[in-house]
């Protein structure tokens, strides 16, 4: 064995889809934090903000983080090796595309290129998208390691 695989953080295909699941749980939850904080200082009519964020977060699911959750568990599942690397639950893309939402939300947020309240109301629907992405992953490895169907 060459050094890399000696020195490869390795773990069970199981482990990514928890990695996953529990990264994008977090996301999920700084996001909220922050929509919930914006929302409460900036509104109006809270319940507004609130009942349009999650209007919001169905079709941002449905057409964004189901189908970008399911390639993902998918190529977890799919991995040739036995204990892929631990960082492996993403691929280069998918990294590319965090580093980058992660920067924009960062840079809006920081230079208030966005109305406070209006950034509110789009992280309550970016937040529990990404909750519910985070219970796919969940769901979906209960299903193919636990009941052994196919997701």
């Amino acid at each position: 064995m060459n050094l890399w695989h000696k020195l490869k953080p390795g773990a069970p295909k199981q482990v990514l889809i928890l990695v996953a699941a529990f990264l994008w749980g977090f996301a999920s939850y700084r996001i909220l934090k922050m929509a919930f904080n914006k929302i409460d200082h900036n509104a109006l009519h809270i319940w507004l903000n609130y009942v349009i964020g999650i209007t919001g977060f169905v079709p941002f699911y449905w057409f964004i983080f189901r189908k970008v959750g399911k390639r993902y568990v998918l190529r977890i599942i799919n991995l040739e090796q036995e204990k892929p690397c631990i960082f492996a639950f993403f691929d280069i893309r998918g990294y590319v595309l965090m580093t980058l939402m992660v920067t924009m939300g960062i840079t809006i947020s920081r230079w208030h290129l966005m109305p406070d309240l209006y950034l509110g109301t789009f992280f309550i629907s970016l937040g529990l998208s990404l909750l519910s992405a985070a219970i796919y992953y969940l769901y979906a490895g209960y299903r193919f390691y636990l009941l052994k169907k196919p997701i």
